[in-house]
């Protein structure tokens, strides 16, 4: 075992792994917005400045599709220009990916009549990064402005009325490029012999991920959000059309976190790979199978360790967004989590991965939405159906389409596939969304 890499598998998971409230997209430009709003020095009194404020937004083309259509948390309202407003209004820029957690109702009809008064603009950037946001706040005769790229929470630069005042970040000097990535020595056995064998005190964290996205489960079934897929698994279940059981089960409580977390609820998502309904593909199909399985707490610790870190691990082949739906990989590691749960091995594992490959690889992200909760529970259902597969010996063999006889080549074949021809997808997506 390779166990020089577990330190780093930890780092990774505690870096990739946290709460958010909110589609992580606009919130990295709600977070730009309070970071430029505190460098001006107005913070305390935005909300009574906000007349003489105005803001210009510039984002990739992936971050302007993620942005689009997804509910902002606690403003009833979607899209970009009310992330920024809402972010330079009330946002705390040192809570990260919880930016918006201390918001009022006063705070947001603030926001709303800056958009009205069209203090806020919002265009696409013409950039190579694939995840980036500038925020310029104008207030009186000063200006400040932020740039966050590369992920969502890094910024990559503060100007103050032109002058810089974000200092260079030292560039380390890595002597071993596993530090830098422990994914490139890494394969799927190392993900698995580290889920399973690592002494629980230092993996018992995972269990945040199943406390804030059942939480988040139950809002969104008992709630009005978005399309209601979870309430309408339940609703038919009652009518009868819908048995009960674990893939119904699955499906229900997957979907509602989603419903709730796309329709903008004020309660966070333990997020992975910077996204939260990735957190919630990688989370609720293994709590929902350990609660029906009645799993002990150290194997549902181990599962969703093994789920999680599994995600890590395939999406970081991939880029940081692109044409392929982020909730597919990461139920992947939700496959690998249940066939741990049903008493699978490596070699399960690995079976159910690949025919999880071979199903949802096709999958779009065709922008954040609250119709992502149906892709959502589309893969939470797939990676039940490929657990079951690989308990009984069956897989997508090696002779079929992009999927390999090893596992950790089919993961580097979708990542090709994401990274490669995608790319033109992405943009024909994007040109179709900007018109219709």
């Amino acid at each position: 075992m390779k166990q020089h890499l577990w330190p780093l598998f930890l780092e990774a998971v505690k870096r990739d792994v946290v709460p958010a409230l909110g589609c992580t997209e606009p919130i990295s430009v709600a977070l730009a917005a309070a970071i430029a709003i505190d460098e001006l020095g107005i913070k305390e009194q935005a909300s009574m400045v906000s007349s003489d404020i105005k803001i210009d937004v510039s984002v990739s083309a992936n971050l302007m599709k993620n942005g689009m259509g997804v509910g902002i948390p606690g403003t009833g309202m979607v899209g970009l220009p009310i992330a920024a407003a809402i972010g330079a209004v009330a946002g705390d820029r040192d809570a990260g990916l919880e930016v918006l957690k201390g918001l009022t109702a006063s705070d947001v009809q603030i926001a709303k009549l800056m958009l009205d008064n069209n203090q806020v603009t919002v265009g696409v950037a013409d950039v190579a990064n694939v995840l980036y946001a500038k925020v310029i706040v104008y207030y009186q005769q000063q200006t400040a402005s932020v740039t966050i790229a590369d992920s969502h929470t890094k910024v990559v630069a503060i100007e103050k009325n032109g002058q810089q005042c974000l200092a260079e970040p030292k560039q380390e000097v890595v002597q071993d490029s596993a530090k830098a990535d422990p994914f490139i020595e890494a394969k799927l056995q190392d993900i698995y012999d580290f889920s399973i064998h690592a002494p629980l005190a230092d993996i018992r964290f995972i269990l945040q991920s199943k406390t804030l996205n059942d939480a988040l489960s139950n809002e969104g079934l008992t709630g009005d959000y978005g399309l209601k897929i979870g309430a309408t698994f339940i609703k038919n279940q009652e009518r009868g059309l819908l048995s009960g059981g674990l893939l119904t089960e699955v499906l229900t409580r997957t979907a509602g976190a989603s419903d709730a977390r796309m329709d903008g609820a004020m309660m966070p998502a333990m997020s992975n790979s910077g996204s939260g309904n990735q957190g919630i593909a990688a989370t609720m199909p293994v709590v929902v199978s350990a609660d029906f399985l009645k799993s002990s707490e150290e194997q549902t610790i181990r599962a969703l360790m093994l789920s999680h870190l599994t995600a890590i691990y395939i999406k970081s082949y991939q880029n940081k967004l692109s044409a392929l739906c982020g909730a597919t990989t990461a139920a992947m590691g939700s496959a690998a989590g249940i066939t741990y749960l049903l008493d699978g091995e490596i070699e399960q594992v690995s079976a159910a991965i690949c025919s999880m490959i071979g199903d949802v690889s096709g999958v779009i992200c065709d922008g954040a939405k609250t119709a992502c909760a149906m892709k959502v529970s589309s893969s939470a259902g797939a990676a039940v159906k490929a657990a079951l597969m690989a308990i009984d010996g069956i897989r997508v063999t090696g002779t079929e389409g992009i999927v390999a006889d090893d596992v950790d080549q089919t993961i580097r074949n979708l990542a090709s596939l994401a990274n490669g021809s995608m790319t033109q997808t992405d943009v024909q997506i994007l040109e179709i969304m900007m018109h219709k």
